[in-house]
C-alpha cells in the first residue's frame, strides 16, 4: 500500500490530482453526452467517427508545436491557461444546446477547438509529471493520475446516463465547464519553489525536425512509438464503437452505453493501481505484451453474442487498455532527454490522439456500413484487436532479432 501511494507525498502532487478527480468526472460526462448529441443530430454512425476525429485532428496538425511550447515555457502557468480555454468552449456547447441553435457544424467546430487546446495542454501535463515527483516516482505518479481519471470513468457515465434520461442533454455540458475550476485552483495553490523545473529550452530554428529526428534515431524510443502508432490507430477506437455497440448491436440506451463506460472504467482504474503498486520500470517487452492481450479481449468484445457478456468483457478491456497507455507512455518520458521531453511527448499526443482523425472515421464507416446495422460495430472491435495482436507479435519479434 505504501508504494502504491507513494507519490501523494508530494503536496503540489496530492493537490493536482484532487483537481484531476473533479475535473475528470465532469469530462466523463461529457464523453457520454457529447456523441448522443451527434447522434441525435445526424443519426449517423459516420457523423460521429467525424466529431471524435475533428476533436483530435490538432493534435494530428499542430501536435509537434505543442511539444515546443511545452519545452520552452513554464508547464504550470501553460496548464492554467488551457483548462481556462477548455472551460469556455464546454460552457458554450452548454449555451448552444440550451439555446436549441445547436447544429452540427457547430458541435464540429467545437471538438476542433478543444483539440487545438489539447494539443498544447497534453504535452504540458506529461512532461509536468517529472516537475512535481521526480523521476523515481514517475510510474507511481501517472499511474495514479491514470486510476484517479478511470476511477472517475466509473461515476461520471453513471451520472451522465441519469441527468440525460431525467433533465437532457444540456446540464451536463454545463457541469463539465465547472469542473475545470478545480484544476486551475489546484494549479494555482502549488508552491512553485518545490518543483523540479526543467531548464526552458531557447528558441531556435528546426526544433520540431530536431524531437523527430531525435526519437527515430533513438532505438528504445523507435519501437515503442512503432507498436503505439499502430495500437493506437486501428485498436483503441472505443468513443466511436461502443455506443454503436451499446445503440446498435445490442438495441440499448444511453444508459447502456453508461453502463458500458463504468464497466470500462473500473477495469482501468484496477488496472491502474496495479501498476502504481509495481517497483519494476515499464519497457519495450512489456509494451508488446500487453498489446497481445488488449487485441485478444478486443476480439472477444466483438464476438460478444449478448450485452451480459460484453459487460464482463469490458473491465479487461478497460484494464488492459489502460494498462497498454501507462507503459508507453512512461517508457517514453523515462528513456527521453530532459531537453527533449516535452518534444517527445508531443509526438506521444500524436500517435495517440492524433491518430484519431484516421482511425475514428474509419471506425465509424465499418459501425456504420460493414454488414447490418448490428454487425459493423462487432466487425470494427474485433478488426482493430486483430491489427493489435499482430503489432505485438511482430515487436517481441523484432526485439528477439535485434537482441
Amino acid at each position: 500500500m505504501n508504494r502504491t501511494f507513494q507519490s501523494l507525498r508530494v503536496r503540489n502532487f496530492r493537490l493536482f490530482i484532487i483537481g484531476q478527480l473533479v475535473s475528470a468526472t465532469g469530462t466523463w460526462m461529457q464523453s457520454v453526452a457529447a456523441p448522443f448529441l451527434v447522434l441525435q443530430l445526424t443519426h449517423s454512425g459516420v457523423a460521429l467517427g467525424i466529431d471524435t476525429g475533428l476533436q483530435f485532428l490538432p493534435i494530428m496538425l499542430f501536435g509537434a508545436w505543442g511539444g515546443v511550447v511545452a519545452d520552452r515555457f513554464d508547464n504550470r502557468r501553460l496548464q492554467v491557461a488551457t483548462q481556462v480555454a477548455f472551460a469556455v468552449l464546454a460552457a458554450a456547447l452548454w449555451v448552444l444546446v440550451t439555446t436549441h441553435e445547436v447544429r452540427v457544424w457547430m458541435v464540429y467546430t467545437l471538438s476542433f477547438l478543444t483539440g487545438t487546446v489539447l494539443a498544447v495542454d497534453m504535452p504540458t501535463r506529461q512532461s509536468f509529471y517529472l516537475e512535481m515527483v521526480g523521476r523515481d516516482d514517475l510510474t507511481n505518479a501517472m499511474s495514479l493520475t491514470t486510476a484517479t481519471f478511470t476511477g472517475s470513468r466509473v461515476v461520471g457515465p453513471a451520472i451522465a446516463g441519469l441527468l440525460i434520461a431525467t433533465f437532457g442533454i444540456a446540464p451536463v455540458f454545463l457541469i463539465n465547464a465547472v469542473s475545470y475550476v478545480s484544476v486551475v485552483v489546484a494549479l494555482l495553490a502549488m508552491r512553485p519553489s518545490e518543483l523540479q523545473r526543467r531548464a526552458a529550452v531557447p528558441r531556435r530554428p528546426g526544433q520540431i525536425r530536431e524531437g523527430i529526428r531525435y526519437a527515430w534515431r533513438t532505438r528504445d524510443l523507435r519501437l515503442p512509438m512503432l507498436v503505439m502508432a499502430v495500437v493506437f490507430l486501428f485498436g483503441f477506437n472505443f468513443l466511436v464503437l461502443l455506443p454503436l455497440l451499446a445503440v446498435r448491436t445490442f438495441h440499448g440506451t444511453a444508459g447502456t452505453y453508461g453502463n458500458m463506460l463504468a464497466l470500462f472504467g473500473a477495469g482501468s482504474l484496477a488496472a491502474s493501481l496495479l501498476m502504481a503498486s509495481r517497483a519494476s520500470k515499464p519497457n519495450t517487452p512489456r509494451l508488446a505484451t500487453l498489446a497481445i492481450l488488449l487485441g485478444s479481449v478486443s476480439i472477444a468484445l466483438g464476438l460478444a453474442p449478448v450485452l451480459p457478456v460484453a459487460w464482463v468483457l469490458m473491465p479487461m478491456v478497460g484494464g488492459v487498455g489502460i494498462a497498454f497507455a501507462i507503459t508507453g507512455n512512461a517508457t517514453l518520458q523515462l528513456t527521453s532527454s530532459d531537453e527533449m521531453r516535452g518534444r517527445v511527448m508531443a509526438l506521444y499526443g500524436v500517435i495517440f490522439l492524433g491518430s484519431t482523425p484516421i482511425g475514428g472515421p474509419i471506425a465509424g464507416w465499418i459501425g456504420q456500413h460493414v454488414g447490418s446495422p448490428t454487425l459493423g460495430p462487432r466487425v470494427g472491435l474485433a478488426g482493430g484487436g486483430a491489427v493489435a495482436l499482430a503489432a505485438g507479435i511482430l515487436a517481441l519479434v523484432a526485439l528477439g532479432v535485434t537482441d
